[in-house]
């Protein structure tokens, strides 16, 4: 059994016993948390193709930790009037560990 499951503004393919890294969610680690917006949930050979969301669908899980991911370098120039900027960032990830999928 898997889901599709929408956090963050990205999709992700889940199932059960896996890990997964997504964009900071406010909780702390060792919490439950129930992700709500499931797109698709497919078991064997019945699938469920939410319209935009499926109803009654959520995917239980658990904040494992919160990490820093690599570094991005955003560099700005223009050229002939000496202006040049260089900054760095390194987004915030929550580390979730899928427990169960409710359909």
């Amino acid at each position: 059994m898997y889901a599709v499951i929408e956090t963050g503004g990205k999709q992700y393919r889940v199932a059960v016993g896996e890990t997964l890294k997504v964009e900071k969610l406010p909780v702390e680690a060792g919490e439950q948390v129930a992700l709500e917006r499931v797109l698709m949930v497919a078991a064997d050979d019945d699938v469920q193709i939410g319209r935009p969301i499926v109803a009654g669908a959520k995917v239980l899980a658990t904040a494992l930790a919160h990490e820093k991911g690599p570094k991005i370098i955003v560099f700005k120039y223009k050229p002939k009037t000496r202006y040049r900027r260089k900054l760095g960032h390194r987004q915030m990830h929550t580390l979730l560990r899928i427990d169960q999928i409710v359909t």
